[in-house]
């Protein structure tokens, strides 16, 4: 049924962050036309957590060594926030160049299978039909 996710990072200097995402962050990217950009990313999960009320989501990037990370960002002068145990993980957040805060940790949680796409049925060539 669900084969992948789209997550939106609004920006206001959305060039200087896709060039973050693709040159420091290393993602790979598909330019869909005039410079703009969609990034893949690795397997992902979704939580919902309990609030008062609905909206807004929030994006995290997991990495499987925080100290690693932060160690690469740190070659780059790229500032990370101290890291901090929440117990669920060991959570880092740097800055975007747009101003845009995101958090990057290393989980500590159980984490669940990644979906595998639904397998495509190959088309009938016109000689099979």
């Amino acid at each position: 049924m669900i084969d992948g996710a789209h997550t939106i990072i609004y920006s206001k200097n959305p060039k200087a962050d896709r060039a973050f995402l693709r040159d420091v962050l290393a993602l790979p990217s598909v330019d869909v036309g005039d410079g703009w950009l969609i990034f893949g990313l690795p397997p992902a999960e979704v939580a919902v957590h309990p609030a008062k009320r609905n909206g807004p989501h929030e994006l995290y990037l997991m990495c499987a060594d925080i100290e690693a990370f932060v160690a690469a960002m740190r070659r780059r002068r790229i500032r990370c926030r101290a890291v901090k145990n929440q117990g669920w993980g060991l959570l880092t957040q740097i800055t975007l160049p747009g101003g845009g805060k995101l958090g990057v940790y290393q989980p500590r949680h159980a984490r669940p299978k990644p979906l595998r796409p639904p397998a495509r049925r190959a088309r009938k060539s016109q000689l099979e039909q």
